[in-house]
């Protein structure tokens, strides 16, 4: 494991504290940025952390280069960057890099993709 980085049973929450760090995937791994969850429900109800939904939204920050197939040939990745996507609810590692919170995940775990 690196320096700066820390990981937890579970979830996996791994940080990096580095303000200049650019995240570069591998495989057919994305690195996505939640949409923020829900701070009130509909009726003005304030929700504790615990209560809010986890994210299944999100916009893609970086691309892996595809995973490469057993005849040596490379994967295309079907997602660009600034793609909006919806994803398995438990998919993925989450990380913080800064304040921002991120999330890695593999390409099969995308369900969809949100245009318009």
């Amino acid at each position: 494991m690196r320096p700066g980085t820390a990981m937890q049973e579970g979830n996996a929450l791994a940080t990096a504290s580095a303000s200049s760090t650019k995240l570069r995937p591998l495989g057919d791994r994305v690195v996505i940025k939640p949409t923020p969850r829900e701070e009130m429900t509909k009726s003005g109800i304030v929700l504790p952390d615990t209560a809010k939904e986890k994210p299944q939204e999100g916009v893609i920050l970086a691309v892996g280069p595809g995973r490469i197939l057993d005849d040596g040939k490379r994967e295309k990745m079907d997602v660009a960057v600034k793609d909006k996507v919806l994803y398995a609810k438990y998919a993925g590692t989450e990380f913080k890099v800064d304040s921002d919170e991120l999330l890695i995940l593999s390409q099969k775990d995308i369900l969809a993709i949100v245009e318009g």
